[in-house]
């Protein structure tokens, strides 16, 4: 007996030894948006390493790929969404994305092409939102905010060009692909850009646009940017290590001064 107990004593530290450092020795791969997340993720990768685990970051210039890569299990985790476009993209897809984590804002913006102000904007102007899903409901609600179209009342957060009621300067609103945004901004009259392509094309929200999300509006309560893994996977001990390096006062310092108020985070 006394020979037996020493033995099962060592088996059991060994195996909580084990569980331990579970998420040590290990490369996470995350898919991410260039800017700003991949940049975010660069100095949670200097945190991680320092606990053994390397972070492998895939960059990605689409909102498709980086969620069937998680669904595929290419990547462990992405970064470059909120919940509300993960949620449409599994009923669309009949993928099993779920989020455990929020991590930051990015405030959208109504930028400046042909015309300068909102004075200016003439009859029949053209302006341009994103095309997928929630993002084009966000950047009507913006535009109605401005008073430049009214949205049917139960629109809501799936509303698209159709639910549009009332517009009085016959605004001709084109859909594109958000990654296009920027680029045909001299093109238009105006544009509604998300935050972390405007970030990538050079332009700060607050400094840039003519008018942003309120900071108290339901957009802003709502669209978090997220980290995302495919379900049965929210227990991964690295995926939890990365979250907790992203809520660092490292990380913090990193967006307040890189980005001032063009990303906000939320921890």
């Amino acid at each position: 007996m006394k020979k037996i107990l020493p033995i099962t004593l060592a088996f059991v530290l060994s195996i909580c030894l084990l569980a331990g450092c579970a998420a040590k020795n290990k490369t996470l791969v995350v898919g991410a948006s260039v800017t700003p997340h991949a940049e975010i993720l660069a100095v949670a990768k200097e945190i991680l390493a320092e606990k053994g685990i390397t972070l492998d970051i895939k960059e990605f210039n689409d909102y498709i790929q980086p969620n069937l890569n998680v669904e595929s299990g290419d990547l462990d985790a992405n970064y470059f969404q909120h919940k509300p476009y993960m949620d449409g993209f599994n009923v669309e897809n009949k993928t099993h994305l779920v989020a455990i984590a929020n991590v930051h804002y990015e405030p959208f913006g109504i930028y400046a092409g042909k015309t300068a102000s909102f004075d200016e904007l003439a009859d029949g102007a053209t302006i341009t939102v994103p095309n997928d899903g929630t993002n084009e409901a966000r950047a009507l609600m913006l535009l109605e905010a401005q008073g430049l179209i009214t949205l049917k009342e139960d629109a809501g957060f799936s509303a698209t060009i159709l639910d549009i009621e009332d517009n009085p300067k016959n605004l001709e609103i084109v859909e594109l692909e958000a990654a296009q945004l920027t680029l045909s901004l001299q093109d238009v009259d105006m544009a509604v850009i998300n935050g972390n392509f405007a970030i990538q094309a050079g332009l700060n929200a607050l400094k840039d646009a003519l008018a942003t999300e309120d900071k108290d509006s339901d957009a802003a309560q709502t669209y978090a940017n997220i980290i995302c893994v495919k379900e049965g996977n929210e227990k991964n001990a690295a995926v939890l290590e990365l979250i907790e390096a992203l809520k660092s006062d490292k990380v913090k310092a990193f967006i307040e001064e890189k980005y001032e108020g063009a990303v906000v985070p939320l921890f």
